[in-house]
């Protein structure tokens, strides 16, 4: 996602509103979280992701389109076709 204002970020998130995606977080001092999860809503002002644990529980966080805009988060749509 490779987009240069809050605006776009923002619409490009709400369209992805119940796709997986891949999560990309930079936590300070060389931390990186990597994860995948489920948008599941977009506010004006941030958006939700739902993670799913091996315990079969879900964890919900939340970011804002700040963190999208100075690469602090990355975010990659996940496709959904299947290979066989």
């Amino acid at each position: 996602m490779d987009k240069n204002s809050l605006s776009q970020i923002r619409k490009e998130l709400e369209g992805c509103v119940g796709k997986r995606i891949l999560l990309k977080a930079n936590k300070g001092r060389k931390k990186t979280f990597v994860k995948e999860g489920i948008v599941e809503n977009a506010y004006p002002s941030i958006f939700t992701v739902s993670f799913e644990n091996e315990y079969n529980s879900s964890r919900t966080a939340s970011y804002s389109y700040t963190d999208v805009l100075t690469r602090t988060v990355e975010v990659k749509i996940m496709s959904d076709s299947l290979t066989i």
